[in-house]
């Protein structure tokens, strides 16, 4: 598909096909499913939590981080409904870029959609169990830890806006292992 197309395909997925020809998938505010769903090509619907079941027979599944893949956090306390991001960058084993929307508050409100977020894997196997994910209300990564299911692997590429052009490796390694 063209670009003008495809993007004019994620912001009607998105709810955003009224808005001036300008717009992004990174001026989307909302939840963070449809942004998931139109930012990475997996096509499941439902809360964040259900993702990882709903996958299964229909997406290839693992607990490798891949560039375009959706990560799915576990139901907690904290996350009732869970959350999912798309990866945007593989920095190193254990430290990852994500795009995501509706996680840290922005001009006050929280669904705004962020590029090239931080996120850390903290499991004590090394395995992305258990994650940390780079908080912008605290200009750091947050102290709480977040259990995650796994990846979903999309079956097509995912959208071009997913990271910038020159992601800040060098702060995403000071992030995860400064402190």
């Amino acid at each position: 598909m063209r670009a003008p197309l495809r993007l004019v395909a994620t912001l009607a997925a998105l709810g955003l096909a009224a808005q001036a020809p300008a717009a992004s998938l990174l001026d989307y505010v909302g939840q963070c499913v449809p942004f998931a769903r139109a930012a990475s090509g997996v096509q499941i619907y439902g809360d964040a939590w259900t993702w990882w079941s709903q996958a299964a027979g229909r997406y290839q599944r693992g607990h490798s981080p891949r560039a375009g893949a959706v990560v799915v956090f576990s139901r907690t306390g904290r996350l009732p409904l869970g959350h999912v991001a798309v990866i945007s960058r593989v920095v190193e084993k254990r430290v990852v870029l994500l795009t995501h929307a509706n996680w840290s508050r922005l001009n006050g409100a929280r669904g705004h959609a962020e590029q090239d977020v931080t996120l850390f894997d903290v499991s004590p196997a090394n395995d992305w169990s258990e994650v940390r994910v780079w908080f912008r209300d605290s200009d750091g990564l947050g102290g709480s830890t977040y259990p995650v299911d796994g990846f979903i692997y999309a079956d097509r590429a995912p959208a071009g806006e997913l990271t910038g052009r020159n992601p800040d490796y060098v702060a995403a390694l000071i992030d995860a292992y400064g402190k």
